[in-house]
């Protein structure tokens, strides 16, 4: 049996963090192509440090002669990002920064086992393992400690935009550590917040009263109390941030993306790849599934698992771990599954409907746990599929 008593800690980072700027970017360069193109094949990589944006990597058009047109808008979509982000440092600052873009045409290498031909349907964009996973003890069926670290950075980005805390910055990380009973989350044991700030002459009790009446306001009312330890910007300042305080990277944030640790990760980042990789859609798919499984009350918690190979279009093996949690065998959501949803890249992009510019609102704050959004923007959220999969089983 499982442990019942613990406590849990997962992290989040703003999306000023210069990981998740990078991310945005990519994501951004993404949303713009799949708006022009729907079957565009986007693999976008960005590298940011002070006062430089860099952007590579690998695109496939329906229509290749449109490649160039495509590439001199890349800078301002850069730009754009950084901006709304709120970034206008002396050494990144959205109008100055240096951007470079190196994007390509696509590998027709990769394109050929990619692109279904004929009676040959499409196959997956690379081979690797996805996870999907859901708990019943939030309501949006998602650990506790992920979704309020999460929660907590999402508001002081809101206070932050509106005006109503000008003195905070766009980077931040938060972490949140969940104490569980009887297997369910209960209070809170400490909560660390580091967040970047414009006046050198504050301090850390500056910040924090700050910031304190936002973070007890988004947790859950009784989960904080006085044994609660405090950490708010424990190193002092915090004035320099961004790309200019650390080099950002693409895809460097796969666990604050995904279950903050709760459940495994097959390695493979999301942002700037479009749904043909399965890195993305697939991973997708399985949060679905997983999160379709207990919305049915199939199980309290469950982990599905799925695999691809480069090429192939069904997936290899779908593995499902209800956590002793369900009544069921998980043999017998196993053999649902497939019965209920198309596994194949394709089947996966039209039953979520993924070919749309819906990507560069996940690259910050998680790309689970976000409600369904009426333009099918988190679409592999929806519970749509919970009354199908008790039917078969």
């Amino acid at each position: 049996m499982s442990r019942q008593n613990y406590i849990f800690t997962s992290e989040s980072v703003s999306e000023g963090h210069p990981d998740k700027v990078c991310d945005r970017i990519s994501d951004a360069v993404l949303d713009a192509l799949l708006a022009e193109d729907p079957l565009a094949r986007v693999a976008c990589e960005t590298f940011a440090t002070t006062n430089r944006v860099v952007i590579g990597g690998e695109i496939g058009l329906t229509d290749q002669q449109k490649l160039h047109e495509y590439m001199e808008r890349i800078p301002d979509i850069a730009r754009a990002c950084i901006k709304d982000i709120g970034y206008e440092q002396d050494k990144f600052h959205h109008a100055t920064c240096e951007i470079t873009n190196l994007l390509h045409e696509q590998s027709a290498h990769i394109a050929q086992g990619v692109t279904g031909q004929g009676d040959r349907d499409e196959g997956a964009g690379d081979q690797g393992i996805m996870f999907g996973y859901a708990t019943n003890e939030t309501p949006e069926l998602m650990p506790a400690p992920i979704l309020y670290s999460h929660a907590v950075l999402k508001k002081l980005a809101e206070v932050r935009k509106s005006g109503a805390e000008p003195m905070l910055g766009p980077d931040a990380k938060s972490q949140i550590s969940v104490r569980y009973e009887g297997g369910k989350p209960v209070g809170v044991t400490s909560i660390v917040l580091s967040t970047q700030h414009s006046d050198e002459g504050q301090s850390s009790e500056d910040i924090r009263a700050i910031v304190e009446p936002y973070i007890r306001g988004t947790l859950p009312e009784g989960w904080i109390s006085p044994e609660t330890e405090w950490w708010v910007n424990p190193t002092g300042k915090f004035v320099i941030g961004g790309p200019d305080g650390d080099a950002g990277l693409t895809g460097r944030k796969i666990i604050v993306d995904t279950y903050g640790g709760a459940a495994p990760h097959g390695g493979g980042a999301f942002s700037g790849k479009d749904p043909s990789k399965v890195d993305r859609s697939a991973a997708y798919a399985a949060r679905y599934l997983a999160k379709n499984v207990v919305a049915a009350g199939l199980a309290e918690r469950c982990t599905v698992q799925l695999s691809y190979a480069i090429g192939v279009a069904k997936p290899l093996s779908i593995y499902v771990d209800t956590h002793g949690t369900g009544d069921l065998a998980a043999e017998a959501i196993e053999r649902a599954i497939p019965k209920v949803m198309d596994l194949t890249p394709r089947g996966i992009r039209t039953h979520l409907d993924l070919n749309k510019p819906i990507y560069q609102r996940t690259a910050a704050y998680g790309h689970f746990g976000r409600a369904p959004e009426a333009d099918g923007g988190f679409s592999w959220e929806r519970t749509d599929l919970a009354e199908a999969l008790k039917r078969e089983i």
